[in-house]
Formats: structure tokens, C-alpha cells, sequence
């Protein structure tokens, strides 16, 4: 494993683009820290976003992981053009002549997605740790430590992207295609809801018959992992209960969800592996 990784990152170290995408993605999640610096102050009305409560244990570990998942394409352009190099540079077939087997390249690949999702999970955890410890309004240990599945979620999430990734660049060989196939695919998964939903507009519980089908496919399993947080501030339900809403949305880390996308990081691995094997280098 170590031997692997090693060869990975000595190529990685002489990307300058790599580099730059990697240093771009990790400065991105340090600026979450700055959105408690965001203050209105204009006349009678004073807005400090932190103290929305946003930063409180344990929301902060939903708050941030749903936030910096959204920077996840910077490293994903990492992976894609790390393998578009690998066929760009020859240096996939100096590898296989130099005696790596084909098993091993892969695997190589897969350590390095998983060395990226630790790192980026690890990056967080201290990023948010930090951040309640300054702002939150509750530092009890019991408090700070719960609601950690979500950071697990993160790095699964992460691991079943760049899973995804691989395996669009080794299917069509350049970084712009590969992502471009994977927004094709979004696309595609979108017009498949929006058709669930106009066919089962007649009958009772439209969405949760949609989201059945839904929630086994691959980008919607991983939107699923970290639901959107911002429905659940106190401020939000009380504007909710003012109007005559009731949030009953059920926010929590499903294992269904951490499955799906197993699953799915295991089928993309394979099917990397699978094409790899059959393609005549």
C-alpha cells in the first residue's frame, strides 16, 4: 500500500496543476471559517451570522460537511487529470513495463482517493472543532462528540466521488471529458426525477415514491448522505411555525444511504479495473 501510494504522489508532487487544485480546494475549506466573520450593521439592525447558531455543537458537523462537500470538484479535478496524465505522459505503460500489474495501478488510484477523503474529513473535524469551540453556546463533551456520522458521511461521500471520477477518466482517457461526462450524468439524473415526478403525479405521496427510486442511483445516493442543513436552525423553524409550516424533515445520516454509495464506490473500482484490463495499452 505504501509502495503505491508513494509512486502516487511522487507524480502528484511534479503536477503543477495538481498542486494548485489541491492548494485551491483546502484553502476553500479554511474560508468556511470566515462566514463567522459576516456582520451587518445598519442602524437599529445588527446581524452577526455566527451568532445564528450555525457554529452551536453539534450543527456545526452538519453545517460544515454539507459546505465543504461543495468544494469537492476541485479534487475531483485532481483525480481525472491525474489519470488523463497517466495516458497523456505514457507513464501507465512505463508502469506496467517496469512490472505493476494492472491490479495494482488501480489500487493505487483507490488509496490516493481514499488518502484525499481522509485528509479533507480530517481537514474539517479540525476546522469545525475549532469554530465551536470559539462560537458555540454549548462545550459540554458529550455535546461537542455527537453527531460525528456526519463527518463519516463526508469522507464516504468523497470516496464514491472520486471513485466516480477514476473511473470517467479512465473511461474516456481526458480531464474536461471525464468531468464533463459526470455533469452529463447529473443531467441525466435530473430529467429521470423530473419524469418520476410527472408520472406519479397522481398519486398520494409523490415525493417519497420519487425518492424510493431515486435513492439508488449514484449522485443522488451521495446528495443524500449530508442533507441540506439550513432548514434545520432554530431561526428557520420559527419563521416556518409563524407562517403555519411544520419542518418535519429527518436530517440524520441514514445507513441505507452509507450502503448505497458503498456500493457504488465498489462498482466503480471494478469497473475501472474491468476496463483497464480489457484496453489494449
Amino acid at each position: 500500500m505504501f509502495r503505491l501510494l508513494n509512486i502516487e504522489f511522487h507524480k502528484l508532487k511534479h503536477n503543477k496543476a495538481s498542486k494548485v487544485l489541491s492548494i485551491i480546494y483546502f484553502a476553500l475549506l479554511t474560508s468556511i471559517a470566515l462566514i463567522a466573520a459576516i456582520k451587518f450593521d445598519i442602524g437599529v439592525v445588527k446581524f452577526h451570522l455566527a451568532d445564528q447558531g450555525i457554529f452551536n455543537f453539534p450543527y456545526i458537523w452538519h453545517f460544515n460537511t454539507f459546505m465543504a462537500a461543495i468544494f469537492k470538484f476541485f479534487l475531483l479535478l485532481v483525480i481525472v487529470s491525474m489519470m488523463a496524465n497517466e495516458y497523456s505522459n505514457k507513464t501507465l505503460k512505463q508502469n506496467l513495463i517496469d512490472g505493476l500489474s494492472k491490479k495494482e495501478f488501480i489500487l493505487s488510484k483507490f488509496y490516493t482517493v481514499i488518502v484525499f477523503a481522509a485528509v479533507s474529513t480530517l481537514f474539517v473535524f479540525i476546522t469545525s472543532l475549532t469554530l465551536g469551540l470559539i462560537y458555540s453556546d454549548y462545550n459540554e463533551f458529550s455535546i461537542i462528540f455527537s453527531d460525528l456520522d456526519y463527518l463519516l458521511a463526508f469522507f464516504i461521500k468523497l470516496v464514491g466521488f472520486f471513485s466516480m471520477g477514476l473511473f470517467f477518466g479512465i473511461l474516456v482517457k481526458r480531464s474536461a471529458f471525464a468531468v464533463g461526462a459526470i455533469f452529463i450524468w447529473l443531467i441525466l439524473e435530473s430529467m429521470l426525477k423530473g419524469y418520476l415526478f410527472w408520472s406519479f403525479k397522481s398519486v398520494d405521496n409523490t415525493t417519497e415514491q420519487v425518492n424510493s427510486i431515486m435513492q439508488f442511483l449514484p449522485l443522488e445516493a451521495m446528495s443524500n448522505l449530508i442533507k441540506e442543513p439550513f432548514t434545520r436552525l432554530g431561526a428557520v423553524r420559527s419563521v416556518a411555525n409563524t407562517i403555519g409550516e411544520q419542518i418535519t424533515k429527518d436530517f440524520s445520516v441514514q445507513f441505507t444511504d452509507l450502503l448505497i454509495v458503498s456500493v457504488w464506490t465498489t462498482i466503480f473500482i471494478y469497473l475501472s479495473y474491468a476496463l483497464l484490463k480489457k484496453r489494449d495499452l
